[in-house]
């Protein structure tokens, strides 16, 4: 099978462009499964019971802020140094992440990589799920590791704190997407997370981010992607800010905005964890 014309190194690759550069030396592979408390779903075991050949195991709640009492908060350059050099992934790798789910927790670590100022990274289209559906080789052995230097350059201009979103919102200087469901959006549905108010950032948009995969988990292409923005009534003429629960499920719509050529987009880490917890922070509800 050939790689699909749409595989890009820095964005999104496919099953057949990884099983072709699978034995690369410079070629890493993470897979970075992570789930909600409802899923009922164990990723560090289902790591360890089957993985891509060499991946080694991304802990997004481990390979955090943990200063912060928020959830999984990017972390510090010298942490995210240190746990990747323990993982043998280093300057002049090509990374590629995955999860269990399609797209889902893994574009969360391209956007952390990204941060970092680490640009060969790219999520796996369809993920976990469809290189298993093909029938394509997986192992339960723990990778080799061998240990390379890592230097990274922080890009703050990719994310958000709450001053920078609350002032946002307040000028309308730009597009605040919200990647959660509709019923949380609207506030008709509780929050995963105790203590959270329902409701959505005044002035944000609801792009659930299911919207913009297809029914296997994979992306949709850029122009399909760019008519669900704009469906979601979203002005791609300005610049962006994804958010969404706790900043998983943001960085899915970030790795579409970069896919349809968008580059001007930031991730609001500490989201609707954050926004929900503070009294003092409006909240809109319904459509």
């Amino acid at each position: 099978m050939t790689p699909s014309p749409q595989d890009d190194p820095r964005t999104l690759v496919s099953t057949d462009w990884l099983a072709k550069h699978l034995r690369d030396p410079d070629l890493r592979v993470l897979d970075a499964s992570w789930y909600l408390p409802a899923q009922n779903r164990d990723a560090k075991a289902e790591y360890a019971a089957a993985h891509i050949p060499a991946a080694r195991f991304f802990d997004i709640d481990e390979i955090s802020d943990q200063r912060s009492s928020l959830p999984h908060m990017a972390p510090p350059p010298e942490k995210f140094i240190s746990r990747l050099r323990a993982m043998g992934v280093g300057d002049g790798h090509q990374v590629v992440v995955y999860d269990g789910a399609g797209i889902f927790s893994a574009a969360r670590v391209w956007w952390t990589f990204r941060l970092m100022g680490k640009l060969d990274v790219a999520v796996l289209d369809g993920g976990f799920a469809k290189w298993q559906a093909e029938g394509r080789e997986v192992e339960d052995m723990p990778p080799v590791i061998r240990d390379r230097h890592m230097t990274v350059s922080r890009q703050n201009h990719l994310v958000k704190d709450v001053t920078q979103v609350a002032h946002a919102a307040k000028l309308g200087e730009a597009e605040i997407i919200d990647a959660r469901s509709a019923a949380r959006f609207r506030g008709e549905a509780p929050e995963p997370r105790a203590g959270l108010r329902s409701g959505h950032i005044p002035g944000s948009k609801n792009l659930p981010f299911a919207d913009v995969l297809n029914a296997d988990g994979t992306m949709k292409p850029p122009a399909e992607l760019k008519r669900v923005f704009e469906a979601a009534g979203i002005d791609l003429r300005k610049p962006v800010i994804t958010t969404c629960g706790s900043g998983v499920t943001a960085a899915v719509l970030s790795l579409a905005l970069e896919r349809m050529g968008h580059r001007n987009h930031a991730l609001y880490d500490g989201s609707w964890a954050e926004w929900g917890m503070y009294d003092d922070l409006r909240v809109a509800t319904g459509p």
